[in-house]
């Protein structure tokens, strides 16, 4: 209520708010969500069109709502700019909302964004859906991402290093510019290890991987990534780290997956299986050929009496039997494509309802069937679907918003 808390002063100033272009959701104003990020957006590609290109832009928010948080960093990406880096601003001076609600938070974020540079997108002009222009995205990206962080004395880790962020900012930039995706996810991850370093779960150009090797030799910790699962991607998520480094069975796997399925899963996500997130993305020795290398490695280094051992011994087979474990890059590939192939049979199951409300589904589905409809040009079924969501769903969760914007706006340009 900005404008309408300022009223008094502004009658005795003479001067008004002007509430049409106020960028605010207020249901005083009939001003929805959508709304707030069409203005926002607006407000977006002004400060866009006025900054040279590889210059930097800072925003600082205070909100609580995932839905307004998502409205920001999409508004933000259809401006043209790029998330490099989101950190906490603490102003020491608190508000007195924040002394008197339990909801507020009392401390702002700040995020720093960036216009992409000239050189980048003549490149990207040249070569568009190829993926050449995939890794000229992300030699330009990692350049304005922070190397290190420090705080209260020890190194965090860098969330916009991480490889499952670059990909999404890389996927937002050609989507931006409304060409396909020429590379999926399991491809990209190979890449990202054949053409930069890896330090700690974080990718680096090869000047900055020397820079963060001296910071980390002063920290006795490497920095850890801050995992929360609350839907089926992150779930998937914390079983890979999990197994890269604990190739476990069944029965050691699930008293761990179940104590992180807490309050914080998301209210419309339906909750996926452990056996079948494991059947779907994971692969699982039956006893049959030499142990995989990443079960050896793990067993021999945990077990004195396994250490040394063929691979073909049947003490280490014994107790490899069963064991759930990290595909290598090919085989994960594959993975992938049966993992897609699935959600998107789900996916035109959600089409083809009608007459009713989705109130529980898959948001893997929904963001695989909205990315291939997209692809294929096909915008009203992202939008026929969107629809049989609700409405706190699609703001809520930053991919399906992305490709939902892209699919309104296109249809309004060939209307």
């Amino acid at each position: 209520m900005y404008s309408d808390l300022n009223f008094l002063w502004e009658a005795w100033l003479g001067v008004h708010t002007n509430t049409k272009s106020e960028a605010i959701e207020n249901h005083i104003q009939e001003k929805s969500v959508d709304d707030y990020r069409a203005l926002m957006r607006s407000c977006f590609a002004e400060f866009y069109r006025i900054l040279k290109p590889g210059r930097w832009m800072t925003v600082e928010f205070s909100n609580t709502s995932a839905a307004i948080w998502n409205s920001i960093q999409s508004s933000l990406s259809e401006a043209g700019f790029i998330v490099a880096n989101v950190s906490t601003l603490d102003k020491k001076q608190r508000s007195i909302n924040s002394y008197t609600s339990t909801t507020a938070v009392k401390q702002d974020l700040v995020i720093s964004a960036y216009r992409p540079s000239e050189i980048l997108e003549n490149k990207f002009s040249k070569s568009m859906s190829t993926t050449e222009s995939v890794w000229d995205f992300v030699r330009s990206h990692l350049e304005y991402l922070p190397i290190a962080k420090v705080k209260s004395g020890e190194l965090e880790f860098v969330p916009e290093r991480d490889p499952r962020i670059i990909f999404d900012r890389m996927v937002s930039w050609f989507v931006r510019h409304g060409v396909l995706v020429p590379i999926s996810s399991s491809e990209f991850q190979v890449g990202l290890l054949q053409k930069f370093d890896e330090r700690d779960g974080m990718f680096f150009l090869p000047a900055q991987v020397a820079e963060y090797d001296k910071r980390r030799a002063q920290y006795v910790q490497a920095p850890q990534m801050e995992l929360f699962v609350s839907d089926e991607r992150s779930a998937i998520d914390w079983l890979a780290d999990f197994l890269k480094t604990r190739p476990s069975t069944y029965q050691e796997i699930h008293p761990e997956f179940i104590s992180q399925l807490g309050a914080g899963w998301k209210k419309h996500e339906a909750k996926p299986e452990l056996a079948a997130l494991l059947e779907n993305n994971f692969l699982k020795y039956d006893g049959i050929g030499e142990v995989p290398s990443q079960i050896h490695s793990y067993l021999s280094t945990n077990h004195k009496d396994l250490r040394s051992l063929d691979k073909s011994d049947l003490r280490l087979k014994g107790k490899a039997l069963d064991r759930w474990y990290m595909p290598d890059p090919n085989k994960a590939q594959d993975l992938e494509k049966k993992r897609e192939r699935a959600l998107l049979r789900e996916f035109e199951g959600y089409a083809k309802t009608t007459g009713r409300k989705l109130k529980e589904f898959r948001l893997e589905a929904l963001r695989a069937g909205f990315k291939v409809a997209w692809g294929n040009k096909d915008y009203q079924s992202i939008i026929n679907v969107a629809q049989k969501i609700p409405e706190e769903a699609l703001q809520e969760d930053e991919k399906l918003l992305l490709w939902y914007d892209q699919a309104v706006t296109r249809m309004e340009a060939t209307a």
